[in-house]
């Protein structure tokens, strides 16, 4: 959850003859965490200008084609219509252009990861969502002074800090701090929201972004949009950490499982908690592709972790491996299946598709090569581990292989062999098969990595097949059984904890979230003058931050000045005492000399707030203490709020 304020503490009336209301400040907030340098000249820095310098084209288009279409409709004139229809297919050819342009871009998944001279297979990142910059200082300004009756001009300040917040969070880096950046800016919209967006009205701005992969531009004035969006880079930014990872280490493949589960839990929350978003890419059928992408990139990690802490002639380890390659063709299989549906598969680029579809014949492969390894390379079974043997054999084929028996072929040398040579010819099948679907793909045909990874493995297997095959063999290699999934490292969604980057209101002035939001409407603020009579002011007072006025005495003080129950006081001799405790008014009652501001909340919190402090005895505490003049004047601004609650 997002860090809440504190809400109001204790109660009690409060003694003496005068209340000193003491001003307490807030430490001082702001965000001393910066972006990127825009103009930094990194290959994932040129690649986001070229993204946002075609987002910004493909946005003067659909400007373009909108105002051609409108035209076309509105004119009855032949010549028009057919100029403005030649302009259409002008404009749509720059679009399809363009939207290539983008696609090539968002393929080009070599530039997130790592520099490491070892091969391993290239993950699948997500570019950020680029948004337009953004002038929040006239709308916040006009909003503090019309809602909450302060001097707008006074939360420059406070305004400017969050602009300068949202500028840095468009280019975070692609590390912890660039996480944390975004989170900190996401937690400063909970507070936003509540203090400037009340239920049924808008602040007047448009919040722009566009779509992470058609580059679409799309504006809402709902806030929850801009949350979405910046909940949508934090998953992106985790997939790009995932896929920088050396994952030919134990840790950089810990670190690349935690990144992916992460990017997986952001989309999975982006999908369950904000709906009817504009773009493409926060739709429920594009989110839910993307956590199944990032679940299958986890399962393909937990794969490589399993090979990295594995014994290389152990019997059980190989058919360990063997079915975590098949558990990765499993779900790169669905992800697959998903991205070739209706909804999805005009949107996705088409090398995205080909590459899960070329991982899920790669991993097929390799499952049927390190079944191979564990029949031919290890050793035969003694009958003492037989039925040990047995029962992991049993477990591991999808249906049981054609042929002599389990025991047979288990402890018998040469029908190992014959079942390996089944395996390792299926394998060579489907690399070959992997080779041709990536042939198919002119931008997978320029990662030199993928292909590296593809020919090393299909190698591999050729090499492993001619050293098994013997002269003598007349008898007709099998077709071998499909290897079924399991692994023992499940994937976790891990949903985002926003509660690890704490912050403080930025806004923190106006006063306590509980009271000072914008579903509780204010009135304009108004000064009273009270005098201490006889009996004291005749009010008591309840609650922290702030300081509430439970009971007021019929025809005392207070009741004359105007004050009722329910009154807030949120400034005294001119200072600002929304934060002030009731102890603190109470130790600086007696000092006293000057008067407070005091706010009136609705019905409901009035009613609430009275509490068993109408009792004589508690009302004449006020005026025991008394100890000064009876001339004494206190001067008390107070602002009231009407019945109407905003919802």
């Amino acid at each position: 959850m997002v860090p809440a304020e504190g809400s109001p503490g204790g109660g009690g009336d409060a003694g003496g003859d005068g209340g000193g209301f003491l001003l307490l400040r807030p430490p001082e907030s702001g965000s001393v965490r910066k972006g990127c340098d825009p103009f930094a000249q990194t290959q994932r820095s040129k690649l986001q200008h070229r993204r946002a310098r075609i987002n910004q084209q493909i946005n003067k288009e659909m400007r373009m084609r909108a105002g051609a279409e409108n035209l076309f409709k509105a004119t009855s004139n032949h010549k028009v219509k057919e100029t403005v229809a030649l302009e259409l297919s002008y404009v749509n050819s720059n679009l399809q252009l363009l939207k290539e342009e983008l696609e090539e871009l968002n393929s080009c998944v070599d530039i997130y990861q790592n520099d490491s001279e070892s091969i391993s297979v290239p993950m699948i990142p997500l570019g950020l969502k680029e948004t337009k910059e953004m002038d929040l200082m006239a709308p916040l300004k006009d909003l503090i002074c019309e809602h909450y009756g302060e001097d707008g001009i006074s939360f420059e300040k406070e305004i400017k800090e969050l602009m300068e917040l949202r500028q840095a969070m468009r280019t975070p880096s692609r590390n912890e701090a660039g996480l944390e950046l975004l989170m900190e800016y996401y937690n400063q919209l909970y507070f936003l929201d509540n203090r400037f967006f009340p239920p049924n009205k808008n602040l007047g701005v448009f919040f722009h972004w566009y779509d992470s992969l058609t580059g679409v531009p799309s504006h809402q004035r709902a806030l929850a949009f801009e949350k979405g969006s910046v909940l949508f880079n934090i998953g992106a930014l985790h997939t790009q950490i995932g896929a920088r990872q050396d994952r030919t280490t134990l840790q950089g493949v810990d670190r690349a499982i935690d990144a992916f589960q992460k990017a997986a839990g952001a989309f999975n929350y982006l999908k369950e908690n904000f709906s009817n978003a504009p773009s493409l890419d926060m739709s429920t059928a594009s989110l839910n592709m993307l956590v199944r992408l990032m679940i299958a990139q986890v399962q393909e990690c937990v794969f490589e972790k399993v090979t990295l802490t594995s014994a290389q002639n152990d019997f059980f380890t190989q058919l360990q491996i063997a079915q975590e390659a098949a558990r990765v063709e499993e779900v790169y299989s669905l992800v697959h299946q998903t991205m070739t549906q209706a909804h999805v598969k005009d949107y996705v680029p088409f090398s995205w598709a080909t590459m899960v579809h070329v991982k899920s014949e790669h991993f097929k492969a390799l499952s049927h090569y390190y079944a191979a390894v564990a029949l031919c390379d290890c050793p035969s079974v003694s009958d003492a581990d037989l039925p040990e043997h047995e029962k992991a054999f049993v477990q591991f084929h999808v249906t049981m292989p054609e042929g002599p028996s389990l025991r047979l072929v288990l402890q018998d040398p040469e029908e190992r062999r014959k079942l390996g040579k089944a395996h390792l010819k299926k394998a060579i099948m489907r690399h070959e098969e992997a080779m041709r679907i990536h042939s198919l793909c002119k931008i997978l045909r320029k990662m030199d990595i993928l292909q590296e990874v593809l020919s090393f493995a299909h190698k591999r297997s050729l090499s492993k097949y001619s050293e098994i095959d013997h002269e003598e063999d007349f008898f007709e290699t099998g077709d071998a059984p499909d290897i079924h999934p399991k692994t023992n490292q499940r994937p976790e969604i891990k949903s985002p904890n926003f509660s690890q980057v704490k912050v403080t209101d930025i806004f923190h002035r106006l006063g306590p979230l509980s009271v000072f939001s914008a579903k509780n409407k204010w009135r304009p603020a108004r000064r009273v003058h009270l005098a201490r009579g006889e009996n004291g002011f005749g009010l008591t007072l309840r609650g922290d931050s702030p300081v509430l006025i439970a009971g007021v005495i019929p025809g005392g003080c207070a009741s004359e000045a105007g004050l009722k129950e329910g009154d807030y006081i949120v400034s005294v001799n001119s200072e600002d005492c929304k934060w002030s405790k009731h102890a603190e008014v109470d130790r600086r009652s007696v000092a006293m000399s000057a008067g407070g501001a005091l706010q009136k909340n609705n019905k409901e919190n009035s009613r609430k707030s009275l509490m068993n402090s109408k009792s004589a005895s508690t009302l004449l505490a006020w005026s025991k203490k008394s100890k000064r003049s009876k001339s004494s004047t206190y001067s008390l601004p107070f602002t009231t709020v009407g019945d109407e609650s905003m919802y």
